[in-house]
């Protein structure tokens, strides 16, 4: 089964892929807001499939988004699977990173698509900045969420800034992500 977000309201639409050929138009009328709308089958160009990158290991998405971004590599966090949607790694960069659930217009730079309600538009920020050494340093801070983000399963409190590293866990809503950094030079 394979969905497409309404370019209008962004909801989803579920079909069944097996029943098209690559290359055969397919429109759509979406249920919520009307706005009728065509795709194309096939592979895009823009990315790989989804179903493609979620083949992809954790460690080859960190490997492609390295070459992809050069020198300026800080890293990345991963979104684990759970039961709202599928793993995504989304690369960090210097400063701040807000990082919340996507929606059209919504202005934070680390949106990770999920219909979990329990995660807010701007959930928490985490900072990337370099120490006196040179050394990347990331800083976690809660964005006065609904429901609170947790590391190591005690919450963060409000205006706290929490210091996380590799492999740090960390909780938003009902949605856990894995900080990953790459190897200091």
């Amino acid at each position: 089964m394979k969905r497409v977000r309404c370019p209008k309201c962004d909801n989803y639409i579920i079909f069944d892929e097996t029943k098209y050929e690559a290359g055969q138009s397919l429109v759509f009328q979406c249920n919520e807001c009307g706005k009728q709308f065509g795709i194309r089958i096939g592979v895009s160009k823009l990315r790989p499939t989804q179903k493609e990158e979620n083949k992809m290991t954790t460690e080859e998405q960190l490997t492609q988004q390295e070459s992809e971004q050069g020198a300026d590599n800080c890293g990345s966090i991963v979104v684990i699977e759970n039961v709202f949607h599928y793993k995504q790694v989304l690369p960090l960069q210097m400063g701040d990173n807000k990082i919340g659930r996507y929606q059209k217009g919504n202005p934070i730079n680390t949106p990770i698509e999920t219909v979990d309600p329990s995660v807010d538009l701007w959930h928490c920020t985490i900072n990337v900045a370099r120490d006196k050494r040179g050394q990347l340093k990331y800083t976690l801070q809660d964005a006065n969420s609904n429901t609170g983000t947790f590391v190591d399963n005690i919450e963060i409190k409000p205006r706290e800034r929490r210091v996380i590293a590799d492999g740090t866990l960390f909780t938003i809503g009902a949605t856990s992500i894995l900080l990953s950094i790459p190897p200091q030079a």
